[in-house]
C-alpha cells in the first residue's frame, strides 16, 4: 500500500513539474490504440514567447478520443493546454507556449 501511495505521489510531482497535460487513457489497452503521434519543436527568439497550435481530427465520426498526452520533452517552463475537443470528441485543439526567449519541444499522443 505504501508503495502505491509513493508511486502516485512521484507521478504527481513529475507531471506537475514538467507542465505536461495527460488526460484519459494514454496507454494501449483492449480497444484503445494510439491514433496520432507528433513531436513539435521550435527554436527560440530572444524576448519572444513562441506559440504553436496543433489540431487533430479523427477521420471516423463514430470513434471518440479516449486519451490525450502532451509531454514536455525539455522539462522546462513551456506550457500546454487543450483548447477545444479532447475526451469524448473526435477532434482536439492543443496550444503550446514556450518560455520567453526559449524554444519548445513537445510530444503529442492521441488515443482512441
Amino acid at each position: 500500500m505504501f508503495l502505491k501511495i509513493l508511486y502516485v505521489f512521484t507521478v504527481f510531482l513529475c507531471v506537475a513539474h514538467a507542465k505536461s497535460v495527460i488526460v484519459g487513457h494514454v496507454y494501449k489497452q483492449g480497444s484503445i490504440h494510439k491514433v496520432y503521434e507528433k513531436t513539435v519543436e521550435t527554436s527560440g527568439i530572444p524576448l519572444i514567447k513562441k506559440t504553436e497550435e496543433v489540431y487533430f481530427e479523427y477521420p471516423l465520426d463514430d470513434q471518440m478520443i479516449k486519451g490525450v498526452a502532451v509531454m514536455d520533452l525539455d522539462n522546462g517552463l513551456a506550457e500546454s493546454s487543450i483548447n477545444s475537443g479532447g475526451l469524448g470528441f473526435n477532434f482536439v485543439n492543443i496550444t503550446l507556449k514556450s518560455e520567453r526567449g526559449l524554444g519548445l519541444r513537445f510530444r503529442i499522443e492521441v488515443y482512441a
